[in-house]
This record gives C-alpha cells, sequence and structure tokens, in this order.
C-alpha cells in the first residue's frame, strides 16, 4: 500500500513553514532555496588555494590517517591512506572567525575517508543526526 504523503519539512517560501506535500522530506522550492542560501563550495571558501595549498600540504604532510578516536573502532592511529585534509582542532567557520588563515596547513591532519566520515557525522549534525 502506497504510504501517505507529508507536509514539507522546509521552512516554506517566507519562513514560516512550506504547506506542500510531498511523499518526504522537503518540497523542490525548499531544496532549491536551501541549496542557493549555502552557496558554491568556491564561494565557501572551497577554491584553488584551499585544493592547493591547504589540502595538497597536509596530505603531503600525513600521508597517514592520524586518527585515534576510540569512537571509530580504534584506540591508536589508523594509519589508512589520507584522502581528506581536514581542519583542526578548529573548524574553517572557526578560523575565518578569529581572522586566521583558514589554508595554513599547521591547521589540518589528514585523514582516511572512513575516520572523515565519522568526524564530520559527530561534529556537523543534520537530517536524521540531531543532537
Amino acid at each position: 500500500m502506497p504510504r501517505a504523503w507529508k507536509v514539507c519539512s522546509g521552512p516554506g517560501p517566507d519562513g514560516s513553514g512550506c504547506v506542500e506535500a510531498v511523499p518526504s522530506g522537503r518540497c523542490p522550492g525548499c531544496v532549491a532555496r536551501a541549496e542557493a542560501a549555502r552557496g558554491t563550495a568556491g564561494e565557501r571558501g572551497y577554491d584553488h588555494r584551499h585544493r592547493r595549498h591547504f589540502r595538497r600540504r597536509v596530505l603531503r604532510k600525513e600521508p597517514l590517517c592520524v586518527c585515534t578516536d576510540r569512537g571509530h573502532g580504534h584506540g591508536h592511529q589508523c594509519l589508512r591512506p589520507s584522502r581528506h585534509a581536514d581542519h583542526w582542532p578548529r573548524d574553517r567557520r572557526d578560523l575565518v572567525a578569529a581572522g586566521d588563515d583558514p589554508n595554513d596547513p599547521a591547521r589540518g591532519r589528514g585523514l582516511c575517508g572512513p575516520c572523515h566520515g565519522k568526524h564530520t557525522a559527530a561534529e556537523q549534525p543534520g537530517g536524521w543526526n540531531q543532537r
């Protein structure tokens, strides 16, 4: 039996709550407005300087994952090949707000894909992962 449609979970065009019926989640209009407000990767600071200076130098400095988080199933250095340059210990937004250079490789660490995903899910909850 088909499921009943629900009211869109988005804020709506005026912010008072969307009234569109959708099978799940948000309506196309709310999704488009959220993406437009988010900006492109370049607008958020992940441009050529980030790729050339930060990411490349962090991965060269730490070619193996440096995660030691017990919550990821290991209490020692992971040692898988690093694929992600993660801002650490403060995230990019905090660095920019403090007037620090977010593209300084000294403010980053190399992580493998699984550790980066688990760290991001824990630090940036959204969707089903609400705190």
